[in-house]
């Protein structure tokens, strides 16, 4: 059976690209403390599913760099024959190195990064790179200048911006509309605990952008790992840029709970069917995972995409 037949690939924006509905991102597990045997079970196991979409980022580890260099060994093992199938992205913005250059929106940090990043991973280019960060001390046209320069020197077939507000998307949109520079694609927080990005939706939808969700199970929340407590070894258990212990609230917990129980009459894990309702907004969801069974699991949710009315009214009535 062809790794293509069961996965459901979308429209992204009005763009020829096609999305698989589930991406797999490299933010967490792929770092230098992960097995490395376990990552390429997961990364050659979501190729296996028609998974074409790797989302990686200059600082996506632990150690920052350290995602970028475990996908490009495996690239270079198993998957350099399939490298016309895959659609690989990465982002600059965040910090990454010391000095005045290390980080934000100017030209010389992205250009540096964009170099890095592909020196990390052994590509002779990303399919989609992102400005990862709106900078208000950098002109816009800066940053534009710099998209430009990956595109044009082709160490990006095409670019993207993510974690920017309604507002910064449309001026972004528009002053790239004004240079003839094509965005592809906006990446967003998006799940049902965080609907904010709507209006962003909104704004891509009119510009004929696509929009791809991160975090769409809100890092676990929108599971069934707290329903207990929070447990050793989770997210919200460990210090640091995750999940935050004093996310999970007693409010939450129940709203997981109700929404489980709506899951389940449709016969779908709550997190199945909380990645089918992300992606009644947007192309592609991406997935964090540590194991190939969580991949696995998610990628099924795509064989039932649909709601009822009556199935939408009751996850808002729950959302509040």
């Amino acid at each position: 059976m062809s790794r293509y037949d069961n996965m459901q690939y979308r429209r992204c924006g009005n763009s020829g690209v096609l999305l698989p509905g589930i991406s797999l991102g490299l933010w967490h597990n792929f770092g230098t403390d992960a097995p490395y045997s376990n990552c390429r079970e997961m990364i050659l196991g979501s190729f296996d599913l028609g998974i074409t979409h790797f989302d990686i980022a200059n600082n996506y580890g632990p150690l920052p760099g350290s995602a970028e260099e475990t996908f490009g060994r495996i690239l270079k093992k198993d998957l350099l024959a399939h490298r016309d199938e895959l659609f690989i992205a990465s982002k600059a913005g965040f910090y990454m190195w010391e000095g005045p250059y290390g980080e934000w929106g100017s030209k010389k940090h992205i250009i540096s990064s964009l170099d890095q990043s592909l020196k990390r991973t052994g590509l002779e280019y990303v399919d989609v790179f992102y400005h990862h960060r709106p900078d208000s001390d950098t002109p816009i046209s800066e940053t534009i200048d710099a998209l430009e320069l990956a595109l044009r020197s082709g160490k990006a077939l095409y670019a993207g911006i993510s974690n920017y507000d309604p507002q910064q998307t449309k001026d972004m949109v528009e002053a790239c509309k004004q240079r003839n520079i094509p965005l592809l694609i906006h990446q967003m927080n998006y799940n049902m605990f965080d609907r904010s990005a709507e209006d962003i939706i909104d704004v891509l939808d009119s510009f004929g952008i696509g929009s791809i969700a991160y975090c769409p199970l809100a890092q676990g929340l929108l599971t069934n790992r707290y329903l207990g407590g929070i447990p050793d070894g989770s997210r919200a258990a460990t210090e640091g840029t995750f999940l935050k212990r004093d996310s999970v609230t007693d409010e939450k917990i129940n709203k997981v709970k109700a929404l489980g129980e709506l899951a389940a009459e449709r016969g779908q894990s709550l997190a199945q069917m909380a990645l089918v309702w992300v992606l009644q907004r947007s192309s592609s969801a991406i997935i964090g995972a540590s194991s190939f069974a969580q991949i696995d699991e998610n990628v099924k949710s795509l064989d039932k995409m649909s709601f009822t009315k009556d199935e939408l009214a009751a996850i808002d009535k729950i959302l509040g």
